[in-house]
């Protein structure tokens, strides 16, 4: 059963530029935690906390593959963020929709 993350937690996961980075490197393509390190200026143990934070916030799933954990984007928890943008840009749409309407009624 997929984790469903509290309405701000993957926001601020990914408020963290490191985090972002890390999550941005992991939505190109799944990758094991040496690989993320290899490309960025962080130790490994450093990328494992910033992908513990992003799992624990429902974006990123970890899966075994060996003695490696290879971590890919969880498509629930970017849906969580998706929806819960959409409110927002549902309500923009209604208010300008309603805005035009009053301006093009005649007087």
């Amino acid at each position: 059963m997929p984790v469903t993350p509290h309405r701000g937690e993957g926001w601020t996961a990914l408020a963290d530029p490191t985090r972002r980075a890390i999550f941005e490197a992991v939505a190109e393509r799944p990758q094991a935690v040496g690989e993320i390190a290899d490309k960025l200026p962080v130790s490994r143990p450093a990328v494992s906390q910033h992908l513990k934070v992003l799992k624990d916030a429902g974006l990123v799933v970890g899966r075994r593959a060996g003695n490696r954990c290879i971590y890919e984007v969880d498509m629930h928890g970017i849906e969580a963020l998706r929806s819960y943008l959409d409110r927002f840009w549902n309500r923009a749409l209604t208010t300008y929709k309603f805005a035009v309407e009053q301006a093009e009624e005649p007087e």
